[in-house]
């Protein structure tokens, strides 16, 4: 499985029931009383394997990625698994995430015939591939954090057989309160702002002193708990109403505004300072890219609340016994570095291995040799577990 061999796509669809109280997501994807999910199965060509590796985001679809094209390219199979909220997030439930997975690991097993699943998390996968094993595993989850119905109790989560963490954050939550910028006053008017919180004013030039950073962070998150405030008082509206408005939508203004990003010796690695993987930080900042700027109410609990997520990374490991790999790039643009150590310290699995890949970027675009380094180590780490498929 060292050579480089021609791939074959192809699409997989799955349908499985569910009852909603309401639509959460625009076309057939998940109403009409079903859940239909989309994935693309990469293989090469005239290539057997027991093993499936299963890349999935919440709600990014990855098989134009890098990442699982050159895993495939050496010999692996992968399913590229979108769930019910692929490219739009504005709803995403996690816990309804691991319903959809779930139903992929199943199809993987009991259909494709693969006796082996591996969940490479990448980026956002990396802490949603965490939540899914861990409530395999160890099910305790019945409602989401809004205390709508989703009993994984019941579910018949089928666990992995091994986790790897790659170029990912503890959770959606931490990180955007790692970003969110705390200068903003009023929700309503993202020009209301306190300038002295505002790193792009040109004021504030790194850089920043502890006494900064510290006043900083405490604001940040005091902004998300302020919107979960709001969020939870809107949800206890509605229900009050007795009407037929169930949920609600709003925008997050401003959230790409961390001091990582201009202040190099905050958390010191070799990633670029002054832009970041989405570009020019203060530009997405304000612009409509940014993590949470849409989302409806429930969303925000499941995925932003950093007080109200089940998918926080650090929880999650600590309940998981499968192996796990985790892998930080030293350069990486997206993801702040200490997110990597921290889930590595709290799992408490016998079988766990971390790796740097210095240089890397989040993406390794245009860095062929450290993507096939990284491919490489997946491999080997896979291959000694038995697991690197045949």
């Amino acid at each position: 499985m060292t050579d480089e061999h021609e791939l074959q796509f192809d699409w997989v669809h799955l349908h499985y029931d569910e009852r909603q109280s309401f639509t959460e997501t625009y076309g057939f994807a998940g109403n009409q009383g079903a859940v239909n999910l989309e994935g693309i199965l990469i293989r090469p060509k005239n290539i057997a394997s027991d093993t499936l590796q299963i890349y999935m985001h919440p709600a990014s679809t990855l098989q134009l990625l890098p990442v699982p094209r050159e895993a495939a390219r050496r010999g692996a199979h992968v399913l590229c698994a979108a769930s019910r909220y692929a490219r739009n997030d504005t709803a995403c439930i996690l816990e309804k995430v691991l319903l959809d997975l779930g139903a992929y690991i199943r199809h993987a097993k009991m259909i494709l015939g693969y006796r082996h699943v591996v969940l490479v998390g990448w980026s956002g996968g990396g802490s949603l591939s965490l939540f899914y094993q861990s409530q395999a595993e160890k099910p305790t989850i019945t409602h989401t954090p809004a205390g709508d119905d989703v009993d994984l109790t019941r579910a018949g989560l089928i666990p992995a057989d091994a986790v790897i963490f790659q170029a990912a954050h503890s959770s959606r939550a931490r990180l955007l309160l790692d970003i969110i910028d705390p200068s903003v006053l009023d929700e309503t008017d993202p020009d209301r702002r306190d300038r002295s919180l505002d790193i792009y004013s040109g004021t504030l030039v790194p850089p920043y002193s502890p006494e900064f950073i510290a006043r900083y962070r405490t604001a940040q998150l005091e902004r998300v708990r302020r919107i979960t405030a709001w969020v939870k008082e809107m949800i206890e509206q509605l229900s009050t109403n007795g009407g037929a408005e169930l949920e609600r939508g709003f925008v997050t203004h401003r959230t790409l505004a961390d001091p990582r990003f201009l202040d190099p010796a905050l958390d010191p690695n070799d990633r670029p300072i002054g832009r970041c993987y989405l570009g020019d930080p203060e530009t997405v900042n304000s612009g409509p890219v940014g993590l949470a700027r849409f989302s409806t109410l429930r969303a925000w609990l499941s995925q932003w609340s950093i007080d109200d997520t089940n998918g926080e990374g650090v929880a999650c490991a600590a309940r998981i016994s499968a192996p796990l790999l985790f892998i930080e790039n030293s350069a990486d643009d997206a993801v702040p570095a200490y997110h990597c150590k921290s889930v590595f310290d709290a799992a408490t699995t016998a079988d766990k291995t971390y790796e740097v890949i210095e240089g890397a970027t989040h993406y390794y675009v245009g860095q062929p040799d450290l993507l096939g380094h990284v491919t490489r180590l997946s491999e080997t780490w896979l291959g000694d577990r038995g697991l690197r498929g045949r």
